[in-house]
């Protein structure tokens, strides 16, 4: 069967049935690796429908997603099925977050904004050259009520 020039081409992938979780997570961009993706269902770090989930689970349009990337918890709404890794428009389009788990997430990330530098709670650095030498000298000079 060939296509006419003017025709779109039939979408890449549009499972009837359903996908397997890992291989939707890895084509939705929202794990770098098909691996990766199994690897974090496996920890149990992905609820499907509030319950936990396997790798190999089918997923099906209007599933709840539940997943922690990091510090960063998205609760997802699957609403398209694709067992092809496409570009980050068609892959945002193969899900929604809901309005509670987007508020948290920037909430989130205002506080991580306006927290302390964590380097800026050291007061000294590394030891100097110096500084190393006097102490080397003072561990081997210290007396210990053992020494006696």
């Amino acid at each position: 069967m060939s296509r006419r020039p003017g025709e779109d081409a039939p979408p890449a992938a549009t499972p009837a049935a359903g996908v397997r979780l890992d291989k939707w997570l890895w084509a939705a961009r929202l794990y770098k690796t098909r691996s990766l993706a199994a690897e974090e269902v496996g920890r149990g770090r992905v609820l499907v429908n509030a319950q936990l989930a396997k790798a190999s689970r089918e997923l099906r349009p209007g599933d709840e997603l539940d997943l922690r990337q990091g510090p960063v918890r998205r609760v997802l709404v699957v609403r398209g099925l694709s067992t092809a890794r496409g570009p980050a428009p068609v892959a945002q389009a193969l899900y929604e977050e809901t309005a509670a788990s987007v508020a948290a997430r920037l909430q989130a990330a205002e506080q991580r904004r306006l927290a302390a530098e964590p380097a800026q709670a050291i007061e000294q650095g590394r030891p100097t050259k110096r500084d190393r030498r006097q102490l080397a000298d003072w561990q081997r000079w210290s007396a210990s009520i053992d020494d006696s």
